[in-house]
């Protein structure tokens, strides 16, 4: 007889193959085609274990691992809100609450527990690890608008002081990856790819 908790972990897995279709704003490495929420998730998973040894500070890479990975699901039903959006805020909202609550609450209790305590300490980006999560997480779009002649900066009229305000996060996580971080933002507007 199948336990009851393999079948809400496994009803969990079903609904969160929903995230492979969480469209985002940027695109694929020197591609036209968008990223889905999968896709990031993933690879931000995997530059936090390659990138780990640059962190400021001692951290947990498994829990930063889990954080990257699950950080999004809420936006199977909250959607993706652009880091540049002008009309809502990319913050916690009230939805992505409503979604943690519906989609980790699939899980067995404990595990679902885990899962939101997990989604939060991201949110809050105070702890070592969500600090480098969240580097990771502005890290990433930043490749890939360089990568993409100014990307989504140009296609949406994202300037200068907006970038430069969302990505000092990784700062908080890593002081080298910074450094490369802000060369890279530098280098987009010595080369016209990021307007002033």
């Amino acid at each position: 007889m199948l336990s009851e908790k393999l079948l809400k972990q496994i009803d969990f897995i079903k609904e969160i193959d929903k995230i492979k279709y969480i469209q985002r704003k940027t695109k694929l490495f020197n591609s036209d085609r968008n990223e889905n929420d999968a896709e990031h998730s993933w690879h931000l998973a995997v530059m936090a274990i390659v990138l780990a040894e640059h962190s400021d500070t001692a951290i947990d890479v498994l829990k930063v691992v889990k954080m990257v990975l699950i950080h999004d699901i809420v936006e199977i039903d909250a959607g993706d809100t652009f880091i540049y959006d002008t009309q809502k805020s990319h913050s916690n909202t009230d939805e992505e609450r409503l979604a943690a609550n519906r989609i980790f609450g699939l899980l067995p209790q404990e595990q679902a527990e885990e899962f939101i305590k997990i989604w939060e300490e991201f949110e809050a980006g105070e702890t070592n690890e969500a600090k480098f999560a969240k580097a990771m997480d502005r890290l990433e779009p930043l490749l890939q608008n360089t990568s993409n002649n100014g990307g989504t900066w140009s296609e949406f009229g994202v300037k200068y002081d907006k970038v430069y305000e969302k990505k000092i996060a990784i700062k908080e996580g890593s002081s080298s990856i910074w450094n490369y971080a802000e060369k890279l933002i530098d280098e987009s507007v010595e080369k016209g790819i990021l307007k002033k």
